[in-house]
C-alpha cells in the first residue's frame, strides 16, 4: 500500500467561500489517478470519519481530464470567525495525507 501523500503530486485545501472548504488531490499520471479514484478508499464515509462532520456534508467529484480529485466539506467555524483557526482553509488536508491507498 501506499500513502495519499506519496502518489499525489497537489494536495491541498482552500476556502471555497466562507463556509465550505474544498480539498484538492491532484496527480501527475492518469494510471495514479485512476489507482486512486478507483480504489474506492475515498468515500464520503471516510471522509466524514476524519473530519468528524456527516457523510451528506461530503461532496467528491473526481476530474477525469485533470486526474484530479476535489472533496468539499462544510468549515466548522465560518471563515473569519473568532473560532476560526485556519481563515484561508490552507491547513485542511493533512487528515488526508496518510489515507493508505491499495495496488
Amino acid at each position: 500500500m501506499a500513502r495519499l501523500i506519496d502518489l499525489a503530486s497537489v494536495l491541498r485545501s482552500k476556502n471555497a467561500g466562507a463556509l465550505l472548504c474544498t480539498l484538492d488531490v491532484m496527480f501527475e499520471e492518469e494510471a495514479t489517478y485512476r489507482r486512486v479514484r478507483d480504489s474506492g478508499v475515498l468515500t464520503a464515509g471516510l471522509i466524514a470519519k476524519l473530519y468528524g462532520i456527516s457523510d451528506n456534508a461530503v461532496s467528491i467529484i473526481p476530474y477525469d481530464v485533470a486526474y484530479a480529485i476535489k472533496i468539499t466539506i462544510p468549515r466548522l467555524h465560518k471563515s473569519g470567525d473568532p473560532d476560526d483557526s485556519d481563515i484561508y482553509g490552507a491547513q485542511q488536508h493533512a487528515p488526508l495525507l496518510d489515507i493508505e491507498i491499495p495496488e
